[in-house]
């Protein structure tokens, strides 16, 4: 049961059995009709409203005014509202008393003040807590939004070790040590410091966990704090995202060629608190940055924008269209990991692009078994209209050229 619901059948129970506790007080009771004769006569009455409805209205006002004081952002506005609530009650009475029926509003004006009083402080005591917490584990680590959705207890979080089900995206300059020979150091720490910018707020708006973020790249985390079962493919659309927004940047303002990586990895990561003196903060640790670190170096290699891991493939193979690359040695040097390119989100990818993605994936297949010319000729096929900007598949062609020409000259000499 979610912790706003419970609250608000706390709150709805304690405040009607609590006015109905008053009423068995016969101070309460007098006070209550010395009130009501203001407002309606009850000598004058031919019909009175039975305590049952009493109950009834109780009931549906305290719960109804505890559940929109707990889940609302804006509690003054839920008190004008409770205080409008109260006028019309005693204007209900008074209308009902044009027609001689008697209708006591006092029981129901009690729950709807005791509920609203109940939880707003409720609120603000739980959420003074809450502040205090995410101002210490997560200042300028969540976006705004994410980080009052922490504040208002709608992403559960406890300061406690314990596991996390997490896709890490490693995002950092391609081409940093190329600006830092070609630029003044002032000019060098403007372009970082506006990659550093960028990068961490694309991955902030998109729900992620900014690990750490510094010369040597932007570390986010996506399914932590909030857990999200869909962290894979949101992690490789968002990669995409960055990657395509800093092309966009590049071309639109002309601005010094800052080319980025990423590495995407999913996996299970310890997150503990940790105490340094006055200074709180969370330790995050586990294979997927190591893995994502590897993968975005990788991209040098390869001449891809973005490589991710296998578990992650299977997390966003439904939603992202992605081809295999290569393998690379884990943490352990006897694990390998297969890597895969994601290429375009699965919604926007052409019927042309998918059989281009499909013939490469027969020729890694092929080159995998060693049957060299088959693999030529379907990376042949592969070849599509940019063919000069797809530096995997021009890695293969050069890989194979050799050994194709030489599969040629063979029945050539035996001739």
């Amino acid at each position: 049961m979610k912790r706003p619901l419970l609250v608000t059948l706390i709150i709805g129970i304690f405040v009607v059995v609590g006015v109905s506790a008053m009423h068995l007080s016969p101070q309460v009771v007098r006070f209550e009709d010395r009130v009501a004769d203001y407002i309606s006569s009850y000598n004058a009455a031919t019909h009175v409203v039975p305590k049952q409805w009493q109950y009834v209205f109780m009931s549906i006002l305290s719960f109804g005014v505890a559940a929109l004081t707990v889940t609302s952002l804006r509690r003054g506005q839920i008190g004008l509202l409770a205080i409008g609530l109260l006028i019309e009650l005693v204007a209900v009475s008074w209308i009902c008393s044009l027609y001689r029926v008697f209708f006591q509003p006092l029981p129901s004006m009690f729950a709807v003040a005791i509920a609203f009083i109940v939880a707003d402080r409720y609120t603000a005591i739980s959420q003074r807590g809450r502040a205090v917490t995410a101002r210490a584990f997560f200042s300028d680590r969540l976006s705004k939004d994410q980080f009052q959705r922490v504040i208002n207890g709608d992403i559960a979080f406890d300061p406690e070790a314990k596991t996390y089900e997490t896709t890490v995206v490693v995002c950092d300059v391609a081409n940093k040590y190329d600006l830092a020979e070609d630029f003044e150091p002032p000019v060098f720490g403007k372009i970082t410091e506006e990659f550093i910018r960028r990068a961490t707020e694309s991955f902030m708006q998109a729900g992620a966990y900014i690990q750490t973020a510094d010369a040597e790249g932007v570390v986010a985390l996506f399914g932590f704090p909030e857990i999200d079962a869909h962290h894979g493919d949101k992690a490789v659309r968002v990669a995409l995202n960055v990657v395509e927004q800093f092309r966009q940047s590049q071309l639109a303002n002309g601005e010094a060629k800052c080319d980025v990586h990423l590495g995407v990895s999913s996996g299970t990561m310890v997150v503990a608190p940790f105490q340094n003196g006055e200074r709180a903060g969370l330790i995050t640790s586990g294979e997927p940055v190591e893995l994502a670190r590897r993968f975005c170096v990788a991209n040098r290699f390869y001449g891809s924008r973005v490589l991710i891991g296998p578990r992650t493939f299977e997390l966003a193979s439904r939603y992202v269209v992605a081809r295999p690359i290569d393998f690379l040695s884990g943490v352990n040097s006897r694990e390998r990991h297969e890597i895969y390119e994601p290429l375009w989100p699965a919604a926007d990818a052409k019927p042309e692009q998918l059989a281009r993605r499909d013939c490469f994936w027969n020729g890694v297949v092929f080159y995998r078994e060693k049957r060299w010319a088959e693999a030529y000729s379907e990376f042949q096929k592969a070849r599509g209209p940019n063919e000069e900007e797809d530096a995997p598949l021009q890695l293969y062609l050069r890989r194979l050229e050799p050994l194709a020409l030489n599969l040629a000259e063979v029945p050539m000499r035996q001739a």
